[in-house]
């Protein structure tokens, strides 16, 4: 599940920052990232082993910095998570209308079709929706391999991968600079992003304690092996970095090099869309259990917890989630923004996301700090140090959110969202909580009301 949660990202999203910052600038950001991610998923496996909720980021925050933390966290996650998939989707009917050859008019269409048919696999049922899961990240996992082994008799580095014009003063390599590189950390982040999910399918774990940090750090290391190999072989390959960091199909463009045939496009755009569909499916499920969490502590509105009669999954969260996700991309494609939709998203998802690392990263802390007695089936190896890492460089990826001016105006209305939500906790929700799992372990434990 972790790695379908994130696969998405080899397959669409990453490649706009070859035009951020070169490839060179994009190989950098990528080896921060993976930092950073090492230190977040292996803090983050200690406390979901310890604290084994199906709220995630949320309770471990709301046991170590009370009731404001845990919401700034989980609403920060939240955002993240009804986002990522606006971004994928966009993607989705990119590939779908390549593959049907319809035209860019009707790509909402696709939007709409795509939330309909996986919210309705999410809703009938956990295990279906798991084990489809599965199954959908082993094929892109095969689509990736068939990929990079295609590509080995067409690479050619040199002409390809260093084809993005530099600015004055600066090389092929770092086309754009150090500034280049800063810019690129958003896209190399999509490499990895809500692969920390994973914590909140915990109430379905056989064994959570073990369970949880396992798929954390293979996932991790599955993830990693797939991001640098997928950056390398896209880039050294025609038609080259500078086109491919325009397209929402990157790797329909890498597949017409190796098979060079026109006739083969639908077929390919086919077989690319599985990643995309991979993690839209898997993410789906994780804002639909997430926003159940923060509602059933009545962090959100309550109503939103109901679960299905039948199926006994939240179907409230779930449709919510994806009309607030599809609300997003609509309102960026009527601004007049058509052909940014997706990175646009991809901005506002990150925000939501580095918000979170930093939150979540700070719980780690304050939990070793005030907590050391708890039981830790699993401790990180990298310790506080890792923690302080990963926050550091989410820190800074936040900054850089706000300095790129094509994307700006979408970061801005994230950072609205964020301050809406505060209010709203302000003067309503936190003084209308409930004791949830997560609430009573925080107060028995934790920092407590």
């Amino acid at each position: 599940m972790g790695v379908a949660a994130v696969i998405a990202g080899d397959f669409f999203g990453w490649n706009y920052g070859l035009l951020a910052g070169g490839f060179g600038g994009m190989l950098l950001a990528l080896g921060i990232m993976t930092a950073m991610y090492a230190g977040l998923c292996l803090s983050i496996a200690e406390m979901s082993a310890a604290l084994p909720h199906s709220g995630g980021a949320y309770s471990f925050a709301r046991t170590a910095m009370g009731p404001w933390g845990g919401y700034l966290t989980g609403l920060a996650e939240n955002m993240e998570y009804i986002l990522t998939p606006a971004t994928l989707v966009v993607g989705i009917g990119g590939y779908l209308g390549a593959i049907f050859g319809t035209p860019k008019s009707i790509e909402p269409l696709w939007w709409l079709a795509s939330y309909a048919v996986f919210v309705a696999l999410n809703v009938w049922g956990v295990e279906l929706s798991f084990r489809f899961s599965v199954f959908i990240a082993a094929a892109a996992l095969l689509v990736l391999a068939v990929f990079w082994i295609g590509a080995l008799p067409h690479l050619d580095f040199a002409r390809w991968a260093l084809d993005v014009p530099p600015t004055l003063g600066n090389s092929v390599w770092l086309p754009l600079g150090a500034s280049g590189v800063l810019a690129c950390l958003p896209f190399a982040l999509w490499f990895y992003l809500a692969i920390e999910q994973l914590p909140l399918a915990a109430e379905e774990s056989h064994d959570p304690a073990r369970d949880m940090p396992k798929a954390l750090v293979y996932g991790l290391l599955t993830l990693v092996v797939c991001a640098f190999l997928t950056l390398y072989t896209s880039a050294a390959i025609a038609p080259g970095a500078a086109k491919l960091g325009l397209s929402d199909e990157p790797l329909v463009l890498g597949f017409q090099t190796m098979f060079a045939a026109q006739a083969w496009t639908r077929t390919l755009a086919a077989v690319a869309c599985i990643g995309l569909i991979a993690s839209f499916h898997t993410i789906i499920f994780a804002y639909g259990r997430q926003i159940y969490s923060l509602s059933r502590a009545g962090y959100f509105p309550p109503w939103l917890s109901e679960t299905h009669k039948k199926h006994r999954t939240p179907v409230r969260s779930l449709v919510a989630g994806s009309a607030l996700g599809l609300a997003a991309a609509m309102g960026i494609y009527l601004s007049g923004a058509k052909s940014a939709v997706g990175a646009t998203l991809l901005n506002m998802a990150v925000f939501g996301a580095v918000i979170a690392y930093v939150l979540q990263m700070g719980s780690f802390i304050l939990l070793r700090i005030r907590l050391p007695r708890i039981d830790r089936p699993y401790r990180s190896p990298f310790g506080l140090a890792g923690a302080i890492l990963a926050a550091i460089i989410a820190a800074v990826t936040l900054v850089t959110l706000f300095f790129n001016p094509e994307y700006r105006r979408g970061v801005w209305g994230a950072a609205v969202w964020f301050l809406l939500g505060i209010l709203y906790f302000a003067l309503y929700a936190r003084k209308r909580l409930v004791m949830s799992p997560e609430e009573e372990f925080a107060i028995l434990h934790g920092a407590g009301r």
